[in-house]
């Protein structure tokens, strides 16, 4: 297929096929680390770090971010609650929604993790692909994710 700005032939199947074999990778082995260095999973850093970033959400906002259902990821803040890493509490302006906080526990532990995921991605990635096609390729991304959330596209129903 041709873009049609540039003129050059691109294969977007080949693309596609690139881009979610080195998302797996990327995340199985950022998993590892972490589940090594901190007995935790990349879909639990990422959650706290979330939250973290992020005081007073809702298990909507969750979802919304991370394009998942509704039902993942209240599972996802359950099995944080059970840590004693986070909590839910009476959202005191919608009494059928909940605020999702970090405890103590689950600042620290993200905190402590922060350093081996950063160093993880930036030594799989960075060390990959170097300065500017690291940079090139970011803002590829970063774009694309824009246009896709902006447009909803992708975007779970349930």
């Amino acid at each position: 297929m041709t873009s049609k700005a540039s003129g050059e032939t691109v294969d977007f199947p080949g693309f596609f096929a690139d881009l979610v074999r080195c998302e797996t990778r990327l995340y199985n082995a950022i998993n590892d680390r972490l589940r090594e260095r901190h007995s935790i999973v990349t879909s639990q850093f990422e959650a706290l770090r979330y939250l973290r970033d992020h005081p007073e959400s809702r298990v909507a906002d969750l979802a919304a971010a991370f394009a998942i259902g509704i039902g993942a990821a209240s599972k996802t803040v359950d099995r944080l609650e059970k840590q004693g890493w986070a909590v839910r509490r009476p959202n005191p302006s919608d009494r059928r929604s909940s605020l999702l906080a970090l405890t103590d526990g689950g600042a620290q532990l993200v905190a402590a993790a922060e350093g081996t995921f950063t160093d993880g991605v930036a030594e799989l990635i960075g060390g990959t692909l170097g300065g500017s096609s690291a940079s090139a390729a970011a803002q590829a991304l970063s774009k694309l994710r824009s246009v896709l959330e902006s447009n909803q596209i992708g975007t779970p129903t349930g």
